[in-house]
């Protein structure tokens, strides 16, 4: 019998990620009316918000109708038109709760929230029953499914009209035991520009993740018109852009300043509306160049972004449009140094070589190291961070570009005296091309991602690790 006059409520189950809601049904001698799915008050109470994109209902004849036990690639939300439902759901997906299961009756006031990977089936328990589900994926003959055996006897479902008397089809009857069963693995990560020094860090902070895939700029083309219908975006649940044009003096050539709007802006404008299309959190890596340079005090996040030269204004109009996606994560980031060609291992290599170098002295900020910028990534994903703009630098004492070199010389046993510092346009003087303007200040506050819990290293201790 349908309860009247419920209020809204969600209630946790011992599957993960599933949730009972009790809905508010209005009725008189007429019948009755319900807000059977409504966005804003069931995100308010804790629903995911999961992004419906298609409604589907079962009608079922006789009582014993029995459907399942079914794992789809999707979130869905199950509710009842009219008559009423035994569930039972069974968490198939990979992970301490596989194998744990639910049951609970479903009828006009009460609905289910079922997410990826959890089995899900359903006996009639009056004539004439339908049920209805929202899902967050169009059907494909690609998608894949996960099954068990409605009888089997680990799940030991308690079903309400037993098997040998129910109405169900000879396909479900004849699906594999829990034993047999292969765990849903999670949504995958894709990391794009995986050769690059942020790539490679990626590689190593995540190792053998067997959901976590790598694509080179060669295996995945950011501007190629079919990259919305390449991949089955929805079986992933994360993109991390460590792709970007970041040749900032050429970009202020004609040549350059094509292949960075390219680069940093329509490419990564593809994989915001990717993101956005497929429920896909989109982290791209954004850079102190958005600023001038020109405050007295760290950069925050919410601070106006003034880039000053074609680099910062791509990397700044980049920002913008993976603000459009609802789910995404901007890793804005100074001085990057990582496995590869960079200022530290050039002034090491100096060092070595006997070579005495001219170091700026007036832009001032703090060195990224690569592994440290790969690690608060995997922080803000792993701990399901508030989506938005965090700064993310080294921590320690402001220094200059020369201040640097000079702990470089020290750290390989060398005369930090031997670096001589000069003025940004001393050092450029002689320069045969076109230079970027470069931001003088390029210290960002790192309170934001603090509050996190995330924990940044040291700029010293950073060094020495990089260098040993």
């Amino acid at each position: 019998m349908t309860e009247y006059g419920k209020a809204l409520a969600a209630t946790t189950t011992p599957i993960p990620g599933l949730t009972v809601w009790e809905l508010p049904v209005h009725g008189d001698n007429r019948g009755w009316f319900k807000e059977n799915w409504q966005r804003e008050k069931m995100t308010a109470e804790g629903l995911p918000d999961f992004g419906p994109v298609q409604n589907n209902i079962s009608f079922n004849d006789a009582v014993g109708t029995t459907r399942g036990i079914h794992a789809e690639p999707w979130d869905k939300f199950v509710s009842v038109a009219t008559g009423r439902i035994f569930g039972a759901w069974v968490d198939l997906r990979e992970g301490p709760s596989f194998g744990t299961v639910f049951t609970c009756e479903l009828d006009p006031s009460r609905a289910v929230f079922v997410p990826r990977g959890v089995g899900n089936a359903y006996q009639t328990l009056e004539p004439d029953t339908a049920y209805v589900y929202l899902v967050n994926d169009h059907w494909s003959p690609d998608a894949q499914y996960t099954f068990l055996n409605l009888a089997d006897k680990t799940a030991a479902i308690a079903w309400p009209i037993p098997l040998d008397r129910a109405e169900l089809s000879a396909k479900d009857a004849s699906h594999p035991r829990l034993a047999d069963v292969t765990p849903v693995p999670p949504r995958k990560t894709l990391v794009v520009g995986a050769n690059g020094q942020l790539g490679r860090a990626l590689r190593a902070e995540f190792g053998g993740v067997s959901h976590v895939e790598y694509a080179t700029r060669d295996e995945i083309d950011l501007a190629a018109p079919d990259l919305e219908s390449r991949r089955r975006w929805r079986d992933y649940d994360t993109i991390i852009n460590a792709a970007a044009y970041t040749a900032v003096d050429t970009a202020e050539t004609p040549d350059g300043r094509r292949a960075a709007w390219a680069a940093n802006v329509a490419g990564v404008g593809a994989l915001a509306r990717v993101a956005a299309q497929n429920g896909v959190t989109l982290v791209h890596v954004s850079s102190d160049y958005v600023f001038d340079g020109t405050l007295d005090r760290p950069y925050r996040e919410d601070d106006p972004v003034c880039p000053l030269g074609v680099y910062g204004q791509t990397k700044a109009a980049g920002d913008a449009v993976v603000a459009t996606a609802p789910r995404h994560y901007i890793v804005r980031t100074s001085w990057v140094i990582g496995d590869g060609k960079n200022f530290v291992h050039t002034m090491a290599s100096l060092a070595d070589r006997g070579i005495d170098p001219r170091v700026v002295d007036d832009q001032i900020g703090r060195p990224t190291f690569t592994d440290d910028l790969a690690r608060g990534i995997r922080h803000l994903l792993d701990t399901s961070a508030p989506y938005g703009v965090y700064n993310l630098t080294s921590t320690g004492e402001p220094a200059s570009w020369a201040q640097i070199a000079r702990q470089v010389f020290t750290l390989t046993g060398h005369d930090p005296a031997r670096v001589t510092g000069v003025s940004t346009e001393d050092y450029f003087a002689q320069a045969s091309g076109p230079v970027a303007p470069r931001p003088r200040n390029s210290v960002l506050d790192l309170g934001k991602i603090a509050q996190t819990g995330f924990i940044p290293t040291d700029a010293v201790a950073g060094l020495q690790a990089y260098l040993a």
